[in-house]
């Protein structure tokens, strides 16, 4: 029983994902993801649907503090409310948009299983993510995923970030 319910959850996720591809064809919307936590888990599930070249831009995996500075990310920002925050995540769902000149941006960070010396923090498996539409309106939220394996926890986040992106792309057929 616990199988099957993985299972549907997994073929939930990829309809949300073929849904998502689907809307931003249909919207004529294009997107791309600076990714630290996720390893690019999101550019991944969205290159798994056909139709998904005329929708992504590029997708950054940036995964040390260097990389989102080199692609954005005012240090300041990760100075003063460090790596693993909404800040962090809002500063680089923006900053790939305007890089890459898409219409939607998409930043993860977060903290997976261990403390990372380099950018302690006090709870573990907590992740920001943020997205910026086209209007560059921004969502931002908080994940606090399990203590289990770390790709079961990223496909906590991928799920998660799947059903904001659905949601917004839904509004958009609503205004």
């Amino acid at each position: 029983m616990l199988f099957e319910r993985e299972y549907k959850n997994m073929e939930n996720e990829k309809d949300n994902w073929k849904k998502i591809v689907d809307k931003l064809i249909e919207e004529n919307l294009t997107i791309s993801t600076m990714e630290s936590c996720t390893g690019g888990g999101i550019a991944n599930e969205i290159t798994n649907i056909s139709g998904a070249s005329s929708v992504i831009m590029e997708s950054y995996v940036t995964y040390c503090n260097e990389a989102k500075i080199k692609h954005g990310v005012p240090k300041e920002i990760i100075d003063k409310y460090t790596v693993y925050s909404q800040e962090t995540a809002i500063e680089m769902a923006k900053a790939v948009k305007k890089e890459t000149k898409s219409d939607i941006g998409i930043g993860v960070t977060g903290q997976l299983g261990r403390i990372d010396p380099s950018n302690p923090v006090d709870k573990l498996n907590c992740v920001w993510f943020a997205i910026v539409n086209e209007n560059n309106d921004v969502i931002v939220r908080k994940i606090r995923v399990s203590d289990s394996e770390r790709k079961e926890q990223k496909k906590e986040v991928l799920n998660c970030i799947s059903e904001e992106i659905l949601k917004m792309l839904l509004c958009i057929e609503q205004k």
